[in-house]
């Protein structure tokens, strides 16, 4: 009755995981990705591209060796925008390889041009080219994965080279001398990290009076510290009143009268969900003023055979809960046995230096009134952290002073994003710090800062229980 049993709308993180789960459970599919972007806007303008620059700059900058070789170290004294786009280029070419692989592999059918709602069951799918002719496929079960595009202020006249938003500052011409990034979410502090150690004078606007307000405050005090040391200025508590261009940058004007001069300006106002061109109201369906679609806890939206996954649903809106949520949804669409997913997702942030966190922060768990006990270990406390020259990094340990359980871990520094998931999965498995303390890490590894701040958890929390059993 139908062309395919499947098929997904977009292909990057979470579009994938569904096309291949439902693949590999013997249904017909296919996906609709317009042809210069198979992978979503993970691989070609957000996560990978981001993530890929970032370790450029690490790399010629030599950021990440002068605590051994001294502040003045570089690998290439004058980098340009082509030595970090030969890396990221690189790097986007093979993961776009991989995908059509993975694709091609599981017999998944690659629908390219831009997909739109005919009636609930069918697809209009509009061609890349103008050679190209408009088609019509029918599904049996629809899977949205569309992703989301940089939010753009009204107000705002973007020109994709003096005032800019995240997609368009990977295609600048030059490295700016200097930059002011409007807005300190995830997006909007990485990229401010990366322009800094690249020698870019950046100023950070924020309305709110503090960044990344879901994160632990001792780890974005150090961060801020950090960012100061190359050069940042922050400006909280302040909005933008307007952005005057003029012919060697652009006058950035606060509502508070400042005026700040920059070669760039760069707007991070958060995601607009891309479903403007779906013709939502066709299949029954309408999203809310940032583009995004309600769903239920199987990712089914109010029209049942049609479910929505990634970034376009809303939170967390993360690369990685978005392929599980595309695997769960895949799933249910073709009635298999569908497992919740873990509520500990881990959060990374891709600064520099890095965060990484799972679990209660002290201020949730404060608010909550769960005693809590607090073990640290800091990088420069290891031989490991010696070695590779990281001497500010650091791991936070929240331990329940009731059962000793781990409620949270917090991690600044080299290798974040990698070591929170050992405690990820102590949490996963409700263990306790004491597996932590009595467990053998491998010497010298910055995995060990786990035993060593699980220690100074147990032997805060010995030291109140002996005072506590005192007559």
């Amino acid at each position: 009755m139908y062309d395919f049993d499947l098929l997904v709308l977009g292909t990057g993180p979470g579009g994938q995981k569904a096309a291949i789960a439902a693949a590999k459970l013997g249904r017909r599919v296919a996906v609709v990705e317009k042809r210069h972007m198979i992978g979503g806007v993970c691989i070609n303008t957000g996560t990978i591209p981001s993530k890929t620059l970032r370790e450029a700059v690490l790399y010629l900058t030599g950021l990440n060796q002068r605590d051994l070789y001294g502040a003045s170290y570089r690998v290439k004294e004058e980098i340009t925008v082509a030595d970090l786009g030969m890396r990221t280029q690189h790097v986007i070419g093979r993961e776009i390889q991989v995908i059509r692989n993975q694709l091609a592999r599981n017999h998944v059918t690659v629908l390219q041009g831009t997909g739109r709602f005919l009636d609930p069951h069918s697809i209009g799918i509009a061609g890349d080219v103008p050679a190209d002719h408009d088609r019509k496929v029918t599904a049996e079960k629809i899977v949205i994965a569309t992703g989301t595009s940089p939010a753009r202020p009204p107000s705002v006249e973007f020109d994709e080279r003096t005032v800019i938003d995240s997609d368009a500052i990977l295609h600048l011409d030059r490295v700016p001398e200097t930059l002011v990034v409007v807005g300190a979410g995830v997006i909007g502090i990485e990229y401010a990290s990366m322009f800094a150690a690249l020698g870019t004078k950046v100023t950070v606007v924020e309305r709110r009076e503090r960044m990344l307000e879901f994160c632990d405050l001792e780890i974005v005090e150090a961060l801020k510290y950090h960012l100061r040391d190359l050069a940042v200025t922050f400006r909280f508590g302040e909005s933008v009143a307007a952005v005057e261009r003029r012919p060697r940058g652009a006058l950035t004007i606060l509502e508070s009268g400042k005026k700040i001069p920059a070669d760039c300006v760069m707007y991070s106002a958060g995601r607009q969900g891309t479903t403007a061109e779906l013709r939502l109201e066709a299949a029954g369906l309408t999203a809310d003023d940032r583009g995004r679609i309600a769903v239920d806890e199987n990712y089914a939206t109010p029209v049942p055979h049609i479910y929505a996954v990634g970034d376009v649903i809303g939170f967390p809106a993360l690369a990685a809960t978005s392929m599980e949520q595309g695997r769960l949804a895949a799933q249910h669409a073709c009635g298999e046995p569908v497992a919740e997913m873990q509520e500990l997702s881990p959060i990374g942030i891709y600064t520099i230096p890095e965060i990484s966190f799972v679990g209660k922060s002290e201020d949730e768990l404060t608010r909550e009134k769960i005693p809590f006990e607090v073990g640290v270990s800091r990088y420069r406390e290891l031989a490991r952290g010696q070695i590779i020259g990281d001497s500010y990094g650091m791991l936070k340990l929240l331990v329940s002073s009731d059962d000793r359980r781990l409620l949270g871990v917090h991690v600044f520094g080299t290798g974040a994003t990698e070591l929170v998931h050992i405690g990820q999965t102590l949490m996963g498995c409700g263990g306790t710090v004491d597996y932590l303390v009595n467990a053998v890490f491998n010497y010298p590894t910055l995995a060990e800062s786990y035993k060593v701040a699980a220690l100074d958890a147990m032997n805060k929390m010995r030291v109140i229980a002996r005072l506590t059993a005192e007559p």
